[in-house]
């Protein structure tokens, strides 16, 4: 099972705490490092001292790291137009030497388009299905042809399609492409995106029992189409809150906002060896990653935990 560290810089993080998580995650030999892709606090916290973008972070992580797999989870349609998206993402993946995942979603938080003037229209999956059809298709076209999209919400004429990722398309190696992460818990639309797009479907803050069932909506997806499902990753972000003893899982949940006891119930939480018995059922429901939310930046002896004392029991 891949661990990867997940981040809320939203809540109040300089780009130097996400360097220090991010580099203390690779040292210790997580798969990755993600953060989320939001520009307003949530809840009573003040934010500051404000939003970080995600992919001018990304830019940066991908000099000041060597092997950790960077990426978001996950960015919104509504906030950059796809062929300034495909841009970026192609060049932090050439910053990186190819280690850039593209988590995209449709955008939910209106508040922070509000704060910000970012439109927010009543109606975004069409615009996220255009958005993955341009962004994968951009990237895709071989060098020296063009690449021109006419929908319902953007038009792209003559494109040179350009600059490529380093990486190659998990749906076909031929192409140049990132693996790009479709989330959701919608029964149908989210599927058949993640089957058509995914190398990844993931299932963000899921009732743990319906893992199962989310899993099994995609797999019905990819076989409706012609892919085999087990092309796809199938991955969970889930809260960390983790402890050597119940004193230090307690403490752990004070500083997050949590109680122990919800923290075990929803996330991945509890003394190591719940933490292991956690993952281990995850595993069994067919979780072969996990995002692991670490919510307290400074805490970077929780990290270390979870790496040196539950890591070695999973194998």
């Amino acid at each position: 099972m891949d661990l990867r560290i997940f981040t809320e810089p939203q809540q109040g993080a300089t780009y130097d705490d996400l360097l220090r998580v991010a580099r203390t995650a690779e040292d210790l030999g997580y798969d990755g490092f993600f953060r989320s892709d939001h520009y307003l606090v949530m809840g009573d916290g003040d934010g500051l001292p404000g939003p970080t973008d995600a992919w001018t972070t990304l830019a940066g992580l991908a000099r000041e790291t060597s092997r950790i797999r960077l990426g978001t989870l996950v960015t919104a349609a509504t906030f950059r137009h796809p062929g300034v998206l495909a841009i970026q993402v192609a060049q932090v993946d050439q910053m990186s030497g190819g280690r850039i995942e593209l988590g995209l979603g449709a955008g939910w938080y209106a508040a922070e388009h509000e704060a910000y003037g970012i439109p927010f229209p009543a109606k975004r999956f069409g615009l996220l299905t255009e958005q993955l059809e341009i962004v994968t298709g951009l990237w895709g076209t071989p060098v020296g042809e063009r690449f021109e999209h006419r929908g319902e919400h953007y038009t792209l004429v003559d494109s040179p399609a350009l600059p490529k990722p380093v990486q190659r398309s998990p749906l076909d190696p031929a192409r140049a492409g990132v693996p790009v992460i479709v989330g959701g818990r919608g029964p149908r639309r989210t599927p058949a995106l993640a089957a058509r797009f995914g190398a990844e479907y993931n299932a963000s803050f899921p009732p743990i029992e319906d893992v199962p069932m989310l899993f099994g909506r995609v797999r019905a997806a990819c076989e409706e189409i012609g892919r085999p499902p087990e092309d796809l990753v199938y991955s969970v972000a889930l809260v960390l809150c983790a402890g050597s003893d119940d004193a230090e899982v307690a403490r752990r949940a004070a500083a997050i906002g949590r109680e122990p006891a919800e923290a075990r119930r929803n996330g991945v939480a509890g003394t190591v060896g719940e933490v292991v018995d956690r993952l281990g059922a995850l595993a069994a429901d067919g979780v072969q990653r996990v995002y692991l939310q670490v919510l307290d930046l400074a805490d970077l002896d929780h990290l270390a935990l979870v790496a040196q004392e539950v890591v070695p029991q999973l194998s």
